[in-house]
Formats: structure tokens, C-alpha cells, sequence
């Protein structure tokens, strides 16, 4: 492989604009609207109160009161984005107010005179029916309620899949709700918010903040991305070499950035805009993380508190399954692993892009250059050291808070409900988008480690 002597800058192999990826903010999406036009008052109204609802058990009979609003007046992406924002937290809210053991429930019907079990879905009885012999009609089996299945109200499911489906996202709170679309300018010297909070206080907010961080941290590494599969294309090593040297800065700062989870009382400078702008972010508490904040992230797929899904009224008549919000629905990882041939699971349009548009390890081999080499598994130590660092802190925020929560549960008089800080069980050895979490992250750590070219 040669360096190109071409003076005319070579067009690059894609460009980010295509897949909506901002070479200011990557992945997170640029400046988001914090407000929804006048007729969806009613959304916007319900999520800025959302900790006091919830802590007051009252946001359940105030949904159940909310006008169904049409989606047909929401204009452009930005508004799509924050009404899929709001109406993800109001979900997570609405199933969660009550903890794990206070799912809402949708309420049994008897079935039709002389109906067969088969028929028990078609009848509008719920999926989870236990085969047996029908009572009566007009009467309630038992049976039903002991196994009933979740229901989130039309007047909420409708509008919320419809925007779902406008955007390409599920139909639950993501990672690209919770993250990337979830942060404003708290003022004109460029400190950050949230838009849209749960209960958790400051330790949610220092949760999001700190992804946040992360996210932006790799901006430099996705630019680089581009920059290493158009050397690919031009045969040029020494543009190859600046951008693998980019992107395992990218990835060093992404650490750093991480490790700011738990550091208490730390500076943290954000590069949100054309200046450095500190802000005090607090220390995220374990105990309010795993107690209070994780339920909220929890989603309805291989979540034993909810085994049957969620029926969103008036979408489907059968319960639906999706994953919670998890950091491991971030591109950037994939789109990284991608580039460094590193095979993981991930199939965006951006890692489809990334597949076709060259191999950079194959042009690292080719080239025989120690450099290059070099070069290359620095990026890999680089993003098996993110993942190690991200393995610490589940274990502290999770498999610790999870022997100290089992702790508390046996002690007599435990609150319930997630507001009141009872921690939830169903999950202990998952991660909320449902993986059992300490064998999935340590095998993708190990397989990232794997990726190293050996001399």
C-alpha cells in the first residue's frame, strides 16, 4: 500500500450526513427541541411532572384522563424525536409507578357460551388463558387475573406507536430517547440538562449526563472512522495511521469520560460547544441506581415481572416484547468494532455502511508496516480497556447492589414501589435490556481482545 501523491482531495467512501450522524455531536442528536407545539400540552404537561406523579402513585388516573391526541401534526424529525421522548418516559412511568410486583393489568373476560381454548384470543380474552374448563357467562374465572397480562391505555399505545413507527424506533424508552435526544443548554455558558427526568434525582442526572459524555467523547473517533476508510480507498498509510492514532484518542477520552460515573464531586468539562464549559456533576449513587432508577429502564422482553410483554391498546391484541434502555443500544461501540473487524451483533444502516466500504484490518495485514500494526492494537486495547472499565461499574452499580438490596428486601417493613427505594428482583443478574448481563459484557470484552493482529 502507497501513499497517493494526489493534491485534489479524494472523495470520502460515505459521508455521516446520510445516516444522520452530526460531525459536531456523532450520534446524539444536535441542539433537540424542548418543546412540543400548543395542541400536545397535554404530553408535554404530564412528563415535566413525572417524579412528583410517580412518587404520588397519581400518574396512572392522570393518563387515564389524557385526551388521544393525533400525530399528524407533529412537523419534522426534531419533533418526532422530543414527542417520542415524552411519550417513552410517560410509558416507563405509567408501567413502572408501582414497582415490579404492580404491573397495570388488563382484566380478564370470560369467554364466549360453548368457546374452545383455542378461541380465547380471538375472543378478546387474554393470551396467557390457562387451558381448562370455562365457567359460566357473565362470570370472571379465577384463573385469568392470577396470570394477566399488562396493558398500556390507547390513549397513550395509539399516538406512541405511531411516532414509533415514523421514526424507525420501538415503541419503548432507548438509549436514543434517554441519551441522545434527552439534553438541553442549561445556560448561555454551554452547562447541560436533561430535558425530561424520573424519579432519581441527581443521581439520574448525573447517569445521563455522564453517558452523554461518553457519547461526545467518541465524535473525534466516528470523524476518524471516515477518515481511516478513505485512506483504505486511496492506499495512503500515513492518513491510515492518523486516523487509527484519532481513534484510539477517541476511545481513551470515552474511558475517561466513564469513569466519571462514579467520581464524586468531580469537574467535568464539557466540549458541548465552540468552548470549555466545567459543571459540578454529582456523584451517582448505587443504592438510588439500582433501587430507584433501574426499574424505569427495565423493558417487557425476558423480564420475569412482566413474562408476557405489554398489550398496547388499540396497536395489538397481543402483548408485545421489547427490550429496556441499555448503553449497548449505542452505535458507536458497533460502529468501532466494525471498523476494526471485530464481529459483535449490532445491524444499523451505518454498520451495513461500514461493512461494505472496506477493511481496514485487511489493509493493516497487507501492508506488513510494524507501525501501522501498532497502530491498529492500540485501538483495540484501547476499546477491550472501555469495556473492562464498563464490566467494573455494573458490577459496583449492579452485582453489589444487588447483594445489598437482597439485604434490605428481608428486612421487615420494605417500601414498596420504586419511588419509595424498594429494589426491584426480577432483574438481579440481567441488564434492563434483558441479557444476563456479566456473561454477555465479559464474552464481548474477550472477543474485542481477540481482535488483535499478533506480529
Amino acid at each position: 500500500m502507497e501513499s497517493s501523491d494526489d493534491t485534489e482531495e479524494p472523495p470520502l467512501p460515505l459521508a455521516l450526513s446520510r445516516f444522520q450522524v452530526s460531525e459536531e455531536f456523532g450520534f446524539l442528536l444536535p441542539d433537540p427541541l424542548t418543546e412540543l407545539p400548543a395542541p400536545y400540552s397535554p404530553w408535554m404537561d404530564l412528563a415535566q411532572e413525572l417524579p412528583q406523579l410517580i412518587s404520588s402513585h397519581q400518574l396512572r388516573s392522570r393518563v387515564h384522563q389524557m385526551p388521544q391526541l393525533s400525530t399528524q401534526h407533529l412537523r419534522g424529525r426534531e419533533e418526532l424525536h422530543l414527542a417520542h421522548l415524552v411519550l417513552s418516559f410517560i410509558t416507563m412511568g405509567y408501567v413502572w409507578q408501582e414497582g415490579e410486583e404492580g404491573t397495570v393489568q388488563v382484566k380478564a373476560r370470560a369467554p364466549p357460551t360453548g368457546a374452545k381454548p383455542s378461541a380465547v384470543a380471538a375472543a378478546g380474552g387474554p393470551p396467557c388463558l390457562q387451558m381448562g374448563a370455562f365457567p359460566q357467562p357473565g362470570s370472571i374465572p379465577a384463573f385469568p387475573v392470577l396470570c394477566a397480562t399488562q396493558v398500556l391505555p390507547r390513549n397513550l399505545a395509539v399516538p406512541y406507536w405511531e411516532v414509533s413507527q415514523a421514526l424507525g424506533l420501538p415503541p419503548i424508552l432507548s438509549h436514543a430517547d434517554f441519551v441522545l435526544a434527552n439534553w438541553r443548554r442549561k445556560d448561555p455558558n454551554g452547562n447541560l440538562d436533561t430535558i425530561i427526568t424520573l424519579p432519581g434525582g441527581e443521581s439520574l442526572r448525573g447517569f445521563t449526563l455522564v453517558t452523554l459524555l461518553v457519547e461526545k467523547a467518541a465524535v473525534p473517533g466516528i470523524k476518524a472512522i471516515v477518515q481511516a476508510l478513505g485512506a483504505v480507498l486511496q492506499r495512503d498509510e500515513e492518513s491510515l495511521h492518523r486516523a487509527l492514532q484519532e481513534l484510539a484518542g477517541a476511545i481513551g477520552a470515552m474511558s475517561e469520560a466513564l469513569r466519571r460515573m462514579h467520581a464524586h464531586h468531580t469537574l467535568v468539562w464539557l466540549p458541548i460547544t465552540s468552548g470549555l464549559n466545567p459543571f459540578l456533576l454529582d456523584y451517582v449513587d448505587p443504592q438510588v441506581f439500582y433501587s430507584v432508577i433501574r426499574i424505569f429502564l427495565s423493558g417487557w422482553k425476558d423480564n420475569p415481572a412482566m413474562p408476557h410483554g405489554l398489550i398496547y391498546e388499540g396497536v395489538s391484541p397481543e402483548p408485545l416484547a421489547f427490550s429496556g434502555g441499555s448503553a449497548a443500544q449505542s452505535s458507536v461501540l458497533h460502529a468501532f468494532d466494525e471498523l476494526l473487524g471485530i464481529c459483535h451483533r449490532q445491524d444499523t444502516a451505518f454498520v451495513r455502511a461500514l461493512r461494505g466500504a472496506g477493511s481496514v484490518r485487511r489493509c493493516v495485514l497487507a501492508s506488513g508496516d510494524a507501525r501501522l500494526r501498532a497502530a491498529f492494537n492500540r485501538c483495540v486495547c484501547a476499546l477491550t480497556d472501555f469495556r473492562s472499565q464498563h464490566i467494573a461499574i455494573v458490577t459496583k452499580y449492579i452485582a453489589i447492589a444487588a447483594t445489598k438490596a437482597r439485604a434490605r428486601r428481608a428486612e421487615p417493613g420494605a417500601s414498596a414501589g420504586p419511588s419509595a427505594g424498594k429494589p426491584p428482583a426480577a432483574l438481579e443478574t440481567k441488564g434492563t435490556g434483558g441479557s444476563h448481563i456479566f456473561s454477555f459484557l465479559k464474552s464481548i470484552r474477550d472477543s474485542t481482545r481477540e481482535g488483535l493482529i499478533s506480529a
